[in-house]
């Protein structure tokens, strides 16, 4: 494969097909891989008598028909993990044609609910028990939902396979993103099911390998600051902690870069003239 072709994803992975992941879940990729996406925003069914779907996705015919295809008019409920554009513009349709109630955060970004969950907030069907966890860090509405049984984890973009999370301030925080992280890791869970690419087997080592990557970035980043007397801004960092990415990353990568100076000024190690700006100068101390 030369650099510039196309990503090859995994034949389960192909958009509108229904992949049973475990007996009460299937999963349907949406139409939408990209360089944010990897092959598509993952769609979750869960039970079978009555069906939650989390994460409908963007406005797509044949997404949304995959959905109801497989769903029917055993959909009672829409449930949505946050509200980046990947995850949830298919809902208003999703709900008009089946009647299943929204649920999500709060209504922010164009998304309208039924009602708003916080954590700990139970969906019970007539098969399964589906609990909110409030796991702010990559988007401060964030939510991901624990089929209690299975112990699989419906992470949307709190966890992803075969990638690392943007954390973009100031509605992305580093420091709750962490916290978030320790916290799944406390939750003796059995698989997780990701927004974006296969299901995750081993959620323990998935997590720990966040946090090494996290606190090895941290460690860059404050040394690449110590280095300059005078200084840096977001952009000079970053073009020294990510010297071979493709161009169109480096926006990516900026806002991490930001977000880890702004735990870092949280951490009493750095300074800066403005925490929310990300063209601001950053100094450690």
């Amino acid at each position: 494969m030369t650099a510039d072709a196309a990503p090859s994803w995994p034949a389960e992975l192909t958009p509108g097909v229904p992949k049973a992941i475990s007996p009460m879940v299937r999963r349907i990729v949406a139409p939408n891989p990209g360089m944010m996406t990897g092959p598509g925003t993952n769609t979750y069914l869960v039970g079978i008598d009555e069906v939650a779907v989390i994460d409908p996705g963007p406005d797509d015919d044949a997404h949304l028909e995959a959905i109801v295809g497989c769903g029917g008019d055993r959909i009672r409920w829409i449930l949505c993990t946050h509200t980046h554009p990947d995850h949830w513009p298919l809902v208003p349709r999703l709900a008009e044609r089946t009647g299943a109630r929204t649920l999500a955060f709060t209504e922010r970004d164009g998304l309208e609910v039924d009602e708003e969950i916080g954590d700990g907030y139970v969906v019970e069907g007539s098969e399964f028990r589906l609990a909110a966890l409030h796991t702010p860090g990559h988007a401060s509405n964030h939510l991901c939902y624990l089929l209690e049984a299975d112990r699989m984890l419906f992470s949307g973009d709190h966890i992803m396979n075969g990638s690392t999370v943007v954390i973009g301030p100031p509605d992305g925080d580093m420091a709750t993103y962490l916290q978030q992280l320790e916290r799944l890791r406390s939750m003796r869970l059995r698989s997780i099911a990701p927004g974006h690419g296969l299901v995750i087997e081993d959620p323990l080592a998935k997590i720990d390998e966040y946090l090494t990557h996290r606190a090895e970035r941290e460690q860059q980043v404050l040394a690449e600051l110590r280095s300059r007397a005078d200084g840096a801004t977001v952009e000079e960092l970053e073009a020294a902690c990510y010297p071979d990415i493709k161009d169109d990353l480096h926006p990516v990568a900026q806002k991490t870069v930001w977000a880890h100076l702004r735990k870092l000024v949280d951490d009493g190690l750095v300074t800066t003239t403005d925490r929310d700006d990300i063209a601001a100068t950053w100094t450690a101390q």
